[in-house]
Order: C-alpha cells, then structure tokens, then sequence
C-alpha cells in the first residue's frame, strides 16, 4: 500500500471513527441530524396555523335545569380564542371557540362557516382577528357572533352569568351540519 493511499484511509477513518468500541462519529453525527431534523420538523407542524390551539373538551353542567357547558369568563381575559369539542350523535365533534373581543365582549362561534366548513380546518387567531385556515379571510374580534353567513364564523349563541360562559348542549348541538364530514360536496 502507498503511503498516499494509507493517508487517504487514515483520514477516512477519522472523519468515520474506527467502529472498534460502537457506534462510529460519522453515524453519532447522522443520528445527531436526523433528531434535531425530525425534532424542527414537530415544532413546526405543532404551531402551524390551526394547530397551535389544541381543542379543549367542554366542561358539561346543569343550570337551571338546562345541560349547558359552562366555562369560567376568567379564561378569556387575555382576549386569546380557546378552541374546544363536544362529542354529538354517532360521536360526531361539533368544535367551537370563544373569545373576548377587543370591545370586551365574550363572544363564541362554531370552528367553521358555511363557505369553507367541508375543508374541516376552522380558524386560527393572529392579534385581534380570527382567521380562516382555509381560505385566509380575516375577521375582527368584534364581527365574531355578530356577523353571519358567507366565510365568517358561524355564531353560537352564549350569555355570561355569574363569571361563567354559558352555552346550551342544544345550542351546540345545532352546528353539527359544520362537522358532518360525509357530506363534503
């Protein structure tokens, strides 16, 4: 053998470890990658539009002899939209979210409109405007339960009592045509 060619495999065999005791450099260094790649691959896909919000499960309660969820009005005082889920007929999602706008209002919508509800993608929040993770379209805080038909979020009716959002399960219950999948035209 040369002493070219013992250099060159010298230097091969540094720039991949010996394999003599394990795992060789070269392959630590691949295994390095590939975590720290598949690892920005999960943050990204994690707060992404429409998935930096995990839907929250509604807390049920009877009030006044109505089944109702109702969630403290202090979740809300940082004017941040919480998205959340009620399981239906046949365990059918019907999503929602509520806010409060910048007026001060607490207002709730259906996670869906009639435009773009057969995508299933909802809306997402970006400073004061709720947007549609769809189509893009942009709505203020203060149209949301205000406004309807077209792309803007389908209105779900809620009142405030007590330092609690109340929503009636019937309520609810009426936005289930948004989530019935097996309808997409």
């Amino acid at each position: 053998m040369s002493k070219k060619s013992k250099q060159n495999m010298d230097k091969k065999a540094q720039v991949l470890g010996n394999n003599k005791g394990g795992y060789s450099k070269g392959l630590a260094m691949l295994v390095v990658v590939a975590a720290l790649a598949l690892a920005g691959g999960l943050s990204w896909w994690v707060m992404s539009p429409g998935q930096a919000d995990t839907p929250q499960v509604s807390s049920l309660a009877v009030v006044n002899g109505e089944k109702v969820v109702a969630l403290d009005a202090s979740l809300f005082e940082d004017g941040k939209a919480r998205h959340f889920e009620l399981k239906g007929e046949g365990g059918m999602l019907v999503r929602y979210f509520v806010i409060k706008s910048s007026d001060g209002v607490i207002r709730a919508a259906y996670d869906a409109c009639d435009v773009c509800w057969p995508e299933g993608k909802g809306y997402y929040q970006e400073g004061d405007m709720m947007v549609c993770a769809n189509c893009g379209k942009r709505f203020p805080s203060i149209k949301v339960n205000e406004v309807k038909g077209g792309c803007n979020p389908a209105p779900l009716l809620r009142r405030v009592e007590n330092g609690k959002v109340i929503i009636r399960l019937a309520d609810i219950a009426e936005g289930r045509r948004y989530f019935n999948f097996s309808k997409r035209g």
